[in-house]
C-alpha cells in the first residue's frame, strides 16, 4: 500500500473527522460551553483564561463554517451576537461528553 493510499483512508475516517472539526485553538473549549448555554462573544473573553479577540473570531468562524455553531444576530438594543449550537452540534454533543469521561 502507498503512502497516498493510507492519507485517503485515514481522511475517510469519521473519527479522524470529528477530531478534526474540534482541534484547534479553543475550539473544544467553545464547544464545550456551547453544550451548556448560548455563547456571546464577550462572554468567551472572560470564561477562556488566556484567549484573545483575534483566536476567538478565528475558532467561532471555523465552527460556523464547519456547521457545529449558528450566528445569530439579536436585534434588540444594544445590538449583540449569541452563538448557539446546530443539529449537528447538539448530536455531537454525547460523543463529547463520552470523551471528555475517559480522561
Amino acid at each position: 500500500m502507498t503512502n497516498r493510499n493510507l492519507t485517503q483512508e485515514a481522511e475517510t475516517c469519521p473519527v479522524q473527522g470529528l477530531l478534526k472539526l474540534l482541534s484547534g485553538k479553543w475550539k473544544p473549549e467553545i464547544f464545550r460551553l456551547a453544550a451548556k448555554a448560548p455563547l456571546r462573544f464577550s462572554g468567551l473573553l472572560r470564561q477562556i483564561q488566556g484567549s484573545n479577540r483575534q483566536t476567538l473570531s478565528l475558532a467561532l468562524r471555523e465552527l460556523e463554517e464547519t456547521g457545529l455553531l449558528n450566528k445569530i444576530i439579536i436585534k434588540q438594543k444594544p445590538l449583540h451576537i449569541e452563538y448557539h449550537l446546530t443539529e449537528k452540534g447538539r448530536s455531537l454533543v454525547p460523543v463529547f461528553l463520552q470523551l471528555e469521561s475517559l480522561l
